[in-house]
């Protein structure tokens, strides 16, 4: 069996060392940024179907060129290919992401009536009747 050079086994050590801290496992995203992520990828998808109908005019303008330009000239251009419309996908429509209840979202007030107003001058000696302690 061949010796490795010490240089190689100080590399691989040292590779393996630095790749432990990329398994760590990340927490699972937040509610708030699932929405935004969501937000994100519809707004990458609106713009897709924006760029592919900004191609499809380009292209049937190009073709239409060519035909005009070709029947000037005296040559005989061939039909237009039946291609699919164009489809417009019209503005974009962000959808508001949906606001918890204010019930659902714990900033409720505690359970019961309450007893005294909620902020006073009176000390705590003042409140209970008796000395500090």
């Amino acid at each position: 069996m061949p010796v490795r050079p010490a240089d190689q086994v100080v590399t691989e050590a040292s590779l393996a060392l630095l790749t432990v801290p990329a398994l760590a496992k990340l927490p699972p995203p937040s509610e708030d940024s699932k929405a935004k992520a969501a937000e994100a990828a519809a707004k990458s998808a609106w713009s897709d179907k924006v760029a592919a109908f900004k191609l499809c005019q380009a292209m049937d303008r190009v073709a239409q060129d060519y035909r005009q330009k070709a029947t000037a000239a005296g040559k005989e251009a061939s039909a237009p290919a039946a291609t699919g419309d164009c489809v417009d996908p019209g503005p974009y429509a962000a959808t508001p992401v949906a606001e918890k209840p204010l019930e659902a979202s714990g900033a409720h007030s505690p359970p019961g009536n309450a007893t005294t107003p909620p902020s006073t001058k009176a000390t705590d000696a003042e409140l209970k009747g008796g000395p500090k302690q």
